[in-house]
Protein backbone atom coordinates (compact mmCIF):
# COMPACT_ATOMS: atom_id res chain seq x y z
CA UNK A 1 0.00 0.00 0.00
CA UNK A 2 1.28 3.41 -0.98
CA UNK A 3 2.55 5.81 1.63
CA UNK A 4 2.74 9.54 1.11
CA UNK A 5 4.81 12.18 2.80
CA UNK A 6 3.33 15.51 3.78
CA UNK A 7 4.68 17.14 0.62
CA UNK A 8 3.38 14.38 -1.64
CA UNK A 9 -0.06 14.47 -0.04
CA UNK A 10 -0.19 18.25 -0.39
CA UNK A 11 0.75 18.07 -4.07
CA UNK A 12 -1.84 15.37 -4.85
CA UNK A 13 -4.59 17.44 -3.20
CA UNK A 14 -3.49 20.81 -4.57
CA UNK A 15 -2.87 22.39 -1.16
CA UNK A 16 0.16 23.59 0.76
CA UNK A 17 2.28 21.61 3.19
CA UNK A 18 1.32 24.08 5.88
CA UNK A 19 -2.35 23.29 5.29
CA UNK A 20 -1.71 19.56 5.78
CA UNK A 21 0.17 20.31 8.99
CA UNK A 22 -2.66 22.55 10.15
CA UNK A 23 -5.23 19.80 9.66
CA UNK A 24 -2.98 17.50 11.66
CA UNK A 25 -2.80 20.02 14.49
CA UNK A 26 -6.61 20.24 14.49
CA UNK A 27 -6.88 16.41 14.55
CA UNK A 28 -8.87 16.47 11.35
CA UNK A 29 -6.35 14.37 9.44
CA UNK A 30 -3.73 12.68 11.60
CA UNK A 31 -1.05 10.69 9.73
CA UNK A 32 -1.43 6.94 9.87
CA UNK A 33 2.18 6.44 10.88
CA UNK A 34 5.58 8.04 11.15
CA UNK A 35 8.82 7.03 9.49
CA UNK A 36 11.90 6.08 11.49
CA UNK A 37 13.08 9.64 11.07
CA UNK A 38 9.79 11.00 12.44
CA UNK A 39 8.31 12.10 9.13
CA UNK A 40 4.55 11.96 8.72
CA UNK A 41 3.31 9.22 6.42
CA UNK A 42 -0.19 9.06 4.99
CA UNK A 43 -2.05 6.06 3.55
CA UNK A 44 -4.43 5.74 0.61
CA UNK A 45 -7.34 6.13 3.02
CA UNK A 46 -5.72 9.30 4.36
CA UNK A 47 -5.46 10.61 0.81
CA UNK A 48 -9.16 9.94 0.19
CA UNK A 49 -10.01 11.61 3.49
CA UNK A 50 -7.91 14.65 2.59
CA UNK A 51 -9.61 14.95 -0.80
CA UNK A 52 -12.97 14.84 0.96
CA UNK A 53 -11.83 17.55 3.37
CA UNK A 54 -10.67 19.74 0.48
CA UNK A 55 -13.95 19.17 -1.32
CA UNK A 56 -15.97 20.20 1.72
CA UNK A 57 -13.76 23.23 2.25
CA UNK A 58 -14.35 24.32 -1.35
CA UNK A 59 -18.08 24.14 -0.65
CA UNK A 60 -17.60 26.67 2.13
CA UNK A 61 -17.82 24.41 5.19
CA UNK A 62 -15.76 25.48 8.17
CA UNK A 63 -12.93 23.45 9.69
CA UNK A 64 -14.93 22.87 12.86
CA UNK A 65 -17.93 21.61 10.90
CA UNK A 66 -15.78 19.25 8.86
CA UNK A 67 -14.11 17.97 12.03
CA UNK A 68 -17.48 17.18 13.62
CA UNK A 69 -18.71 15.51 10.45
CA UNK A 70 -15.77 13.16 10.25
CA UNK A 71 -16.41 12.05 13.82
CA UNK A 72 -19.94 10.91 12.98
CA UNK A 73 -20.68 7.20 12.80
CA UNK A 74 -22.19 7.62 9.33
CA UNK A 75 -20.69 10.87 8.03
CA UNK A 76 -21.87 10.18 4.47
CA UNK A 77 -25.51 10.72 5.49
CA UNK A 78 -24.77 14.01 7.20
CA UNK A 79 -22.58 15.12 4.30
CA UNK A 80 -25.39 14.33 1.86
CA UNK A 81 -27.76 16.55 3.86
CA UNK A 82 -25.18 19.31 4.03
CA UNK A 83 -24.60 19.13 0.29
CA UNK A 84 -28.33 19.54 -0.32
CA UNK A 85 -28.40 22.53 2.01
CA UNK A 86 -25.32 24.01 0.41
CA UNK A 87 -26.93 23.56 -3.00
CA UNK A 88 -29.90 25.64 -1.84
CA UNK A 89 -27.60 28.34 -0.51
CA UNK A 90 -25.60 28.50 -3.74
CA UNK A 91 -28.78 28.54 -5.81
CA UNK A 92 -30.04 31.52 -3.81
CA UNK A 93 -26.70 33.29 -4.21
CA UNK A 94 -26.79 32.71 -7.97
CA UNK A 95 -30.34 34.07 -8.10
CA UNK A 96 -29.32 37.17 -6.13
CA UNK A 97 -26.31 37.77 -8.38
CA UNK A 98 -28.47 37.37 -11.47
CA UNK A 99 -30.87 39.97 -10.09
CA UNK A 100 -27.95 42.30 -9.47
CA UNK A 101 -26.72 41.71 -13.01
CA UNK A 102 -30.17 42.53 -14.42
CA UNK A 103 -30.27 45.64 -12.26
CA UNK A 104 -26.83 46.65 -13.56
CA UNK A 105 -27.94 46.11 -17.16
CA UNK A 106 -31.09 48.16 -16.55
CA UNK A 107 -28.99 50.89 -14.96
CA UNK A 108 -26.69 51.03 -17.99
CA UNK A 109 -29.72 51.13 -20.26
CA UNK A 110 -31.31 54.01 -18.35
CA UNK A 111 -28.05 55.97 -18.34
CA UNK A 112 -28.07 55.89 -22.14
CA UNK A 113 -31.42 57.69 -22.11
CA UNK A 114 -29.97 60.67 -20.24
CA UNK A 115 -28.38 63.40 -22.32
CA UNK A 116 -26.22 64.64 -19.47
CA UNK A 117 -25.02 62.43 -16.64
CA UNK A 118 -24.91 64.18 -13.27
CA UNK A 119 -25.17 63.27 -9.62
CA UNK A 120 -28.90 64.00 -9.84
CA UNK A 121 -29.13 61.33 -12.50
CA UNK A 122 -28.82 58.65 -9.84
CA UNK A 123 -31.95 59.94 -8.12
CA UNK A 124 -33.74 59.95 -11.45
CA UNK A 125 -32.68 56.39 -12.20
CA UNK A 126 -33.58 55.26 -8.68
CA UNK A 127 -37.13 56.49 -9.22
CA UNK A 128 -37.40 54.87 -12.64
CA UNK A 129 -36.03 51.56 -11.39
CA UNK A 130 -38.37 51.61 -8.38
CA UNK A 131 -41.44 51.61 -10.60
CA UNK A 132 -40.02 49.66 -13.51
CA UNK A 133 -42.02 46.49 -12.76
CA UNK A 134 -45.26 48.44 -12.41
CA UNK A 135 -44.58 50.22 -15.70
CA UNK A 136 -43.89 46.90 -17.41
CA UNK A 137 -47.10 45.45 -15.95
CA UNK A 138 -49.07 48.41 -17.26
CA UNK A 139 -47.58 47.93 -20.71
CA UNK A 140 -48.69 44.30 -20.62
CA UNK A 141 -52.23 45.44 -19.82
CA UNK A 142 -52.10 47.81 -22.78
CA UNK A 143 -50.99 45.02 -25.09
CA UNK A 144 -53.72 42.67 -23.85
CA UNK A 145 -56.44 45.24 -24.44
CA UNK A 146 -54.91 46.07 -27.81
CA UNK A 147 -55.04 42.41 -28.86
CA UNK A 148 -58.63 42.20 -27.66
CA UNK A 149 -59.62 45.24 -29.72
CA UNK A 150 -57.90 43.80 -32.78
CA UNK A 151 -59.61 40.44 -32.29
CA UNK A 152 -63.04 42.08 -32.03
CA UNK A 153 -62.50 44.11 -35.18
CA UNK A 154 -61.21 41.15 -37.21
CA UNK A 155 -63.93 38.76 -35.99
CA UNK A 156 -66.80 41.16 -36.73
CA UNK A 157 -65.29 42.11 -40.09
CA UNK A 158 -65.11 38.43 -41.08
CA UNK A 159 -68.78 38.02 -40.12
CA UNK A 160 -69.61 40.93 -42.39
CA UNK A 161 -67.54 39.55 -45.28
CA UNK A 162 -68.59 35.90 -44.99
CA UNK A 163 -72.24 36.25 -43.92
CA UNK A 164 -73.10 39.73 -45.09
CA UNK A 165 -74.17 40.81 -41.61
CA UNK A 166 -72.77 44.28 -41.01
CA UNK A 167 -74.19 45.32 -37.64
CA UNK A 168 -71.78 43.19 -35.49
CA UNK A 169 -68.91 45.09 -37.11
CA UNK A 170 -70.45 48.45 -36.16
CA UNK A 171 -70.95 47.26 -32.59
CA UNK A 172 -67.41 45.86 -32.58
CA UNK A 173 -66.01 49.21 -33.71
CA UNK A 174 -67.96 51.00 -30.98
CA UNK A 175 -66.65 48.57 -28.37
CA UNK A 176 -63.11 49.04 -29.67
CA UNK A 177 -63.48 52.83 -29.48
CA UNK A 178 -64.74 52.63 -25.90
CA UNK A 179 -61.89 50.29 -24.96
CA UNK A 180 -59.43 52.62 -26.68
CA UNK A 181 -60.65 55.61 -24.71
CA UNK A 182 -60.59 53.68 -21.44
CA UNK A 183 -57.12 52.24 -21.95
CA UNK A 184 -55.74 55.61 -23.09
CA UNK A 185 -57.18 57.28 -19.99
CA UNK A 186 -55.77 54.51 -17.82
CA UNK A 187 -52.36 54.85 -19.47
CA UNK A 188 -51.99 58.61 -19.14
CA UNK A 189 -53.40 58.51 -15.63
CA UNK A 190 -50.55 56.25 -14.53
CA UNK A 191 -47.62 57.70 -16.42
CA UNK A 192 -45.22 60.46 -15.49
CA UNK A 193 -42.22 61.87 -17.33
CA UNK A 194 -38.74 62.79 -16.21
CA UNK A 195 -37.15 65.88 -17.71
CA UNK A 196 -33.47 65.17 -18.56
CA UNK A 197 -32.58 68.84 -18.09
CA UNK A 198 -34.03 69.91 -14.73
CA UNK A 199 -34.65 66.38 -13.37
CA UNK A 200 -38.27 67.20 -12.59
CA UNK A 201 -41.09 64.68 -12.69
CA UNK A 202 -44.05 66.17 -14.52
CA UNK A 203 -47.32 65.21 -16.14
CA UNK A 204 -48.05 66.80 -19.51
CA UNK A 205 -51.48 67.61 -20.87
CA UNK A 206 -53.43 64.73 -22.40
CA UNK A 207 -53.51 66.22 -25.88
CA UNK A 208 -49.78 66.91 -26.01
CA UNK A 209 -48.89 63.47 -24.64
CA UNK A 210 -51.34 61.69 -26.98
CA UNK A 211 -49.98 63.25 -30.18
CA UNK A 212 -46.31 63.49 -29.15
CA UNK A 213 -43.59 61.55 -30.92
CA UNK A 214 -42.42 58.67 -28.79
CA UNK A 215 -40.17 55.66 -28.45
CA UNK A 216 -40.83 52.59 -26.25
CA UNK A 217 -39.31 54.46 -23.26
CA UNK A 218 -39.51 58.17 -24.04
CA UNK A 219 -41.92 60.81 -25.34
CA UNK A 220 -41.11 64.21 -26.84
CA UNK A 221 -42.72 66.74 -24.52
CA UNK A 222 -42.44 70.24 -23.06
CA UNK A 223 -41.27 70.14 -19.45
CA UNK A 224 -43.78 72.06 -17.33
CA UNK A 225 -40.98 73.19 -15.01
CA UNK A 226 -38.11 74.42 -17.18
CA UNK A 227 -39.75 74.50 -20.61
CA UNK A 228 -37.28 72.03 -22.16
CA UNK A 229 -38.67 70.43 -25.30
CA UNK A 230 -37.28 67.01 -25.98
CA UNK A 231 -37.57 63.33 -25.30
CA UNK A 232 -38.46 62.74 -21.65
CA UNK A 233 -38.23 59.40 -19.91
CA UNK A 234 -41.46 57.59 -19.15
CA UNK A 235 -42.09 56.14 -15.71
CA UNK A 236 -44.98 54.86 -13.62
CA UNK A 237 -46.91 57.34 -11.48
CA UNK A 238 -48.60 56.79 -8.15
CA UNK A 239 -51.08 59.46 -7.23
CA UNK A 240 -49.64 60.17 -3.81
CA UNK A 241 -46.47 61.56 -5.41
CA UNK A 242 -46.14 65.33 -5.56
CA UNK A 243 -45.26 66.36 -9.06
CA UNK A 244 -45.36 69.40 -11.30
CA UNK A 245 -48.55 69.63 -13.36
Amino acid sequence: MSKYTTGELAKLCGITVRTVQYYDSRNILVPSEFSEGGRRLYSEDDLKRMKLICFLRNLGLSIDTIGRLLLEEHPEKVISMLLEEQEKVLTEEISERQERLLLLNDLQSELKNLNHFTVESFNDIAYIMKYKKKLRRMHMHLLMVGFLMEAIEIATLMIWILKGVWWPFIIGIMIAIVLGVLISTYYFKHTIYLCPECHTLFRPGFKEAFFARHTPKTRKLHCTQCGHHGFCIESYWEEEKNVTN
